[in-house]
């Protein structure tokens, strides 16, 4: 028998090294993360997902 595993929402904490992915997007879908000079882009898609790519 499989049974379905439902998790608690995890306690949101000020965490000054956590950003919220609609903060970064500035409510759009994409941004634009430079790290050591190369660039990446961080996607929401339309379910909600993230998606980073270089």
């Amino acid at each position: 028998m499989i049974r379905a595993q439902s998790k608690a929402a995890p306690e949101l904490r000020p965490d000054p090294t956590c950003h919220d992915a609609r903060s970064l997007t500035m409510g759009g879908a994409t941004a634009t993360i430079v790290l050591d000079g190369k660039l990446y882009t961080l996607r929401i898609t339309r379910a909600g997902k993230l998606i980073l790519t270089k």
